[in-house]
This record gives C-alpha cells, sequence and structure tokens, in this order.
C-alpha cells in the first residue's frame, strides 16, 4: 500500500523546499528549511491551509524540529495514526518521569545522580519525538545537575515543564485540526 494523503501531502511539502504559497495567495521562492509550506488542489481548503500553516508555525518556533519530520515520513496507510500514537506515548511516559523528577527534587539531600538520570531519559523520549524546545530545557536541567545547583535544577524544572505543557497543547489542536481537515486518514 502507498502512504496516505497526508502522507504525500508532507512529502510534497518536503520535497519542494524552494516553494511556498505567499500570504498573498502566489507562490513564492524559498530560500531556508524544508519545511515550508506548499500546496495542491486538495491542500486548498481553508481548513488544511490552517493545518499547513499550524504545522510550519511549530518548526519556526522551535517548537519541532526535524526528528517530527522523520516520524511523519513513517506514517503510512497501515499506521495513520503513528504519529499522534507516538506522541500520545510520550506524553505518557513524560507523566511518569515528571512525577519521579518531582519526588527527587523533594527530597534531601538532593541526588544530582539521580535526577540526571531521570532527566536523561526525558531528554531522550523528547528527542525521539522531535520536542525541540522541551530537549533543550533538558539539557539545561542537565547542566545544573552536573554543576550541583539545585536553584537551578527547581527553576530549569519549571521551565521543562511549561514547554511540556505549551507543546502537549499545540499537538493536540494540530492532530484535532487535521483529522478534521481529513489528513490523518
Amino acid at each position: 500500500m502507498g502512504k496516505t494523503v497526508r502522507g504525500q501531502w508532507h512529502r510534497e511539502i518536503l520535497s519542494s523546499p524552494s516553494l511556498s504559497l505567499s500570504p498573498m495567495g502566489g507562490w513564492q521562492r524559498n530560500k531556508g528549511w524544508s519545511h515550508s509550506v506548499t500546496f495542491t488542489r486538495m491542500e486548498r481548503n481553508p481548513l488544511q491551509r490552517q493545518v499547513a500553516y499550524m504545522r510550519r508555525s511549530l518548526f519556526d518556533q522551535g517548537y519541532l524540529d526535524e526528528q517530527f519530520v522523520q516520524l511523519e515520513d513513517l506514517q503510512d496507510d497501515a499506521n495513520p495514526n503513528f504519529v499522534e500514537e507516538i506522541v500520545t506515548l510520550f506524553y505518557t511516559d513524560s507523566a511518569r518521569l515528571i512525577h519521579n523528577i518531582e519526588q527527587a527534587l523533594e527530597s534531601r539531600p538532593l541526588d544530582f545522580i539521580r535526577l540526571d538520570d531521570y532527566m536523561h531519559q526525558f531528554k531522550g523520549s523528547s528527542s525521539s519525538i522531535g520536542a525541540k524546545k522541551v530537549k533543550n530545557e533538558c539539557t539545561q536541567f542537565r547542566e545544573h545537575c552536573s554543576a550541583r545547583s539545585a536553584e537551578g535544577c527547581v527553576r530549569t524544572f519549571q521551565q521543562v515543564k511549561q514547554e511540556h505543557t505549551i507543546l502537549r497543547r499545540k499537538l493536540e489542536t494540530y492532530f484535532q485540526l487535521a483529522r478534521q481537515a481529513g489528513l490523518a486518514n
């Protein structure tokens, strides 16, 4: 079986980095990364355009990186909701890690090795779905663990949780809109 319409749509966007739809509705040449937005006739309805722009903004604002694109490339007719399922698994697993880190931050004295181990897992999970901002905050947290800075760990952990929550909301909205636009099936 071939890729779904959504898979074809993403591949067309990715394979044409030199063209995008300008704000005025015409085509424009791009200099930049391969997540520029292009449309074929099938993607010209307003809802599908909104999905494409939302997806692009997740990259432009630094929430996602190329790993997310690699996940999208694995999605096909046999597993049309693959990306959403992987992201859901990430959020299930990360809830456990957040709980473990919160408990470790409450214990005294702080066990920086254990905190670093938990955050290493969190960073790996974040990286596997392309959660760029979350991954970057995890890196900062681990640097505070290496420096044995309790204050830095607590402060940065709040940032990790904030970026985690923001991305979750954005991806939930994105997946919901994609389903409404008929791109997930």
